[in-house]
């Protein structure tokens, strides 16, 4: 039986699917592990890998500002995905005594290594990352190849943020969003730094392949939709910041349900006895 090259892609296609959708431990396998380590072994061996470090020393200092909100000095603190650690370079020994770093764990190392009452403060990036290349690329590739592929990983939505937390375990959680904008002179040069960073896509179902007549298309369509005046194009980071707190007897528990004692019908009942007071405190 022969293939044509036609029926060689839709094989590749139907495998990287498979592997996109098969589950290991119960979870979804959306990311080629070994490909995304690859990329940051390549990034960090490049001499200029610094000046691709500007996102991640933006957030690192964004988070130490939380951690410095937790009203506490913590005597032992684990940096998990530090990288070249920024975080630590903005924390002081008043706030954390020990810091640990590392880049590869598991992620359910983080909630078995937190001892009860301990603080898990962590960010990543939000599901509207990037969305002026994410656009571009899919009308590009819609006008030029008459369909579109995923360039850009998936990202975790807000929405989903406080499920994946308390499904791993934690309580009293807090999610914020914040936005980070960068300006390039064009999207080539946010590929090439995407790159440099070692951020670029690593899900399973990618393609390895955009032509030049595509890339050229959605730059211009990029600059057309996004542009600035000045002739620059944006980019946009959501960062998704998040706390969860490993529980314990002493934390404060919600109250019983049924053990209130003031009904919420009574509570415009409360204003309007104050607007009656007012009334007549006002009267000559």
């Amino acid at each position: 039986m022969s293939l044509t090259v036609k029926s060689l892609r839709a094989l590749r296609c139907l495998w990287r699917g498979w592997r996109c959708l098969s589950s290991q431990g119960g979870a979804m396998n959306v990311f080629d592990r070994s490909m995304k380590r690859r990329q940051k072994q390549w990034a960090s061996s490049l001499l200029d890998s610094d000046k691709y470090d500007y996102i991640r020393d933006e957030v690192g200092s964004r988070l130490a500002d939380r951690v410095y909100d937790v009203s506490r000095t913590f005597p032992l603190a684990l940096d998990v995905g530090c990288g070249k650690s920024h975080i630590a370079e903005h924390l002081s020994k008043d706030i954390v005594e020990r810091l640990f770093l590392t880049d590869i764990s598991d992620s359910s190392l983080i909630h078995q290594v937190l001892k009860p009452d301990c603080v898990f403060i962590g960010a990543m990036v939000g599901s509207e990352t990037l969305y002026e290349l994410r656009c571009s690329l899919q009308l590009a590739e819609l006008e030029r190849e008459g369909g579109f592929a995923p360039h850009i990983s998936p990202y975790t939505a807000v929405t989903d943020l406080g499920n994946l937390l308390g499904q791993a375990g934690f309580k009293m959680l807090t999610v914020d969003i914040d936005e980070v904008q960068v300006h390039y002179p064009g999207m080539l040069e946010v590929m090439s730094d995407l790159q440099g960073m070692g951020e670029s896509n690593c899900a399973w179902n990618r393609k390895s392949l955009l032509h030049r007549d595509t890339i050229l298309a959605a730059a211009a369509i990029y600059k057309e939709m996004y542009g600035n005046e000045d002739g620059s194009v944006p980019a946009t980071f959501q960062i998704l910041y998040m706390i969860g707190w490993k529980p314990h007897e002493s934390q404060a528990k919600p109250a019983k349900r049924g053990s209130a004692n003031v009904s919420f019908a009574d509570l415009s009942k409360i204003s309007k006895l104050q607007t009656d007071h007012q009334k007549t405190n006002e009267k000559p």
